[in-house]
């Protein structure tokens, strides 16, 4: 947005103009407090999230250990999101849980096994350049923290190359060899008796079941997919009153399937009585089997009417998503590869040296 300031002393104007110029300089005021607003809205609730897990954290750590972990997982987290708007695919602000880490969601599904694994190793490869920046701030500093913080983003990291969904490990080597899912399925119990962690189980479990609708229970049926949305319609005045009597009454509506230009898939659907048309943005493509007017309102007030819109379908894994040229899955295989044997040395060779003794 281009801003005009005008040159009061190069024009000077009867009242008039300087009410003109106060005006302007109103409207000017209330588009940045607007602007300013919008940001704080669409920022707040991450910020909010991270300052929570500081504090969460700071309660059982040293608070400025608390912070430094949370700001990894912010580098971490904006790894993917940089690697999304790389891709062309929009991403969500990290949003921070508590002993649960961070995480982001896609607006839309990525096209491909490579795309996919693009974004997902975005997350390992700029988390591990914040571990570096830890450890070199260590050895300038000379303050164990730094290296406790350099050895957790490491570690992290680490865990998270792990060939499990929805790990980032998991999506990685799906563009390389969907094979290397067994090592995951395999490590999963060795793992667990290393480290003893109830979160890393239940992602393994998550995992398991994964595997299972995929390969066996839904293998040549699809997984039942369903989006629901919420709308307001003004209502014809000429409409019987018996025809909105049954907020459980479900009308199917007549649809239509298309992609944006962006590559968002959406499904459109009107209500004829209502001359209403509204749309359904999808996660990615599917089979429709339905759309269904639900959840019907009595008209307001205002004349208005609420009510709710589902889709069912079923989501069908093309084979073709894991189609990846050759030359994709060397380059990713190698920085998957490469990146795990340098973060093994990494913890390795702090944890050797005794860096974090006296963190």
């Amino acid at each position: 947005m281009s801003e005009l300031e005008p040159d009061v002393q190069a024009r000077r104007k009867p009242r008039s103009g300087g009410s003109w110029a106060a005006g302007a300089g109103l409207l000017l005021l209330i588009s940045k407090f607007k602007t300013v607003l919008l940001l704080l809205l669409k920022i707040g609730k991450p910020l909010a999230t991270m300052l929570l897990s500081i504090g969460v954290y700071a309660l059982v750590y040293p608070w400025t250990f608390a912070v430094g972990f949370v700001l990894l997982l912010l580098v971490h987290e904006m790894g993917h999101v940089w690697a999304a708007r790389r891709a062309g695919v929009p991403a969500s602000a990290p949003m921070f849980i508590p002993f649960l880490g961070a995480l982001i969601t896609l607006r839309r599904h990525p096209k491909d096994a490579l795309t996919e694994a693009y974004i997902a190793i975005g997350g390992p490869l700029l988390g591990t350049a914040g571990a570096f920046v830890c450890y070199a701030a260590g050895w300038w500093s000379g303050y164990d923290i730094w290296f406790a913080l350099a050895y957790v983003g490491f570690f992290l990291n680490l865990i998270n190359l792990l060939p499990i969904h929805p790990l980032d490990g998991g999506r990685i080597v799906g563009a390389v060899s969907r094979w290397l899912w067994l090592a995951g399925v395999v490590a999963g119990p060795f793992i667990l008796w290393k480290f003893g962690s109830l979160l890393f189980f239940v992602i393994w479990l998550m995992f398991l079941w994964e595997m299972y609708k995929r390969f066996i229970r839904h293998r040549g049926k699809g997984e039942r997919y369903a989006v629901t949305g919420e709308y307001r319609a003004a209502a014809d005045p000429a409409m019987p009153a018996w025809y909105w009597a049954g907020e459980a009454h479900r009308r199917e509506l007549p649809f239509t399937a298309y992609c944006r230009l962006d590559g968002t898939h959406v499904a459109e659907f009107w209500w004829e009585p209502l001359s209403f048309r509204g749309e359904l943005e999808l996660s990615q493509s599917c089979t429709i089997d339905r759309v269904t007017l639900t959840n019907v309102k009595p008209p307001d007030e205002n004349g208005e009417v609420a009510f709710k819109v589902q889709l069912e379908g079923r989501l069908y894994q093309s084979e073709h998503y894991y189609e990846v040229p050759l030359a994709g899955r060397i380059r990713m295989g190698l920085m998957y590869g490469g990146l795990v044997a340098l973060l093994l040395y990494m913890t390795w060779h702090i944890d050797a040296a005794g860096l974090t003794r006296a963190a």
